[in-house]
């Protein structure tokens, strides 16, 4: 366990006081640290202290997912993990290591994990959204942003284009099945499979009850 896990998570606390996204939460946060040090036991070399603090700042600045400036999240919550982590006295030769896990760990911005540590948090990062974690956060978004549960004409979208921004349920082959293919590191990699299974058991079950 890192002593910077303890700190960050205080400090995003702080920053956080009165934000309220239930995907996007310390148990979000939480979590995430929770995977990461699992997937850290098969991957030599990482820092625990550069992963701790990445893991607890990686969202620290969270757009709506509708924003224009959506794709800039990570990058500017790691310019901010730099700053907020060097007032606090992080070793400033290792704050470089924290900004590139933090800018990469995001799908949407496209920079490519340079560290063990950042391939470990993008996949910590991103099994949250498999499996039932995911789906849970797939269908609370869905409703922030107005949308429903699937297309009751066509909930496969096998007649019509697929659109995750009206129907949760087509966030599945929209995204989340894909980001199943894009671990970087053996543990990541059968975690994924095995919570994407679930998500397509989950989705056929789900049709099944709704006639």
């Amino acid at each position: 366990m890192s002593l910077w896990a303890d700190r960050a998570r205080a400090r995003i606390a702080v920053l956080w006081q009165g934000a309220a996204d239930g995907a996007h939460d310390l148990g979000h946060l939480d979590r995430v640290w929770r995977t990461a040090r699992l997937i850290a036991m098969d991957e030599p070399g990482a820092d625990g202290d550069v992963l701790a603090a990445a893991a607890y700042f990686h969202d620290a600045v969270n757009l709506p997912k509708d924003s224009p400036d959506r794709a800039r999240a990570s990058v500017l919550s790691a310019e901010l993990a730099v700053r907020e982590l060097g007032a606090m006295g992080f070793e400033a030769a290792r704050l470089g290591a924290v900004h590139n896990a933090i800018a990469a760990h995001s799908f949407s911005a496209g920079i490519a994990p340079e560290t063990v540590e950042a391939r470990i948090l993008q996949d910590a990062d991103r099994l949250e959204a498999l499996g039932a974690i995911g789906i849970a956060r797939m269908f609370l978004v869905a409703g922030q942003m107005g949308g429903g549960m699937f297309d009751p004409a066509d909930p496969m979208a096998l007649h019509r284009p697929l659109d995750d921004r009206r129907f949760a349920l087509d966030h599945l082959e929209v995204k989340l099945f894909h980001i199943a293919q894009t671990m970087q590191t053996a543990t990541g990699q059968r975690m994924a499979a095995e919570r994407a299974e679930w998500m397509a058991s989950f989705r056929t079950r789900l049709l099944a009850e709704a006639g």
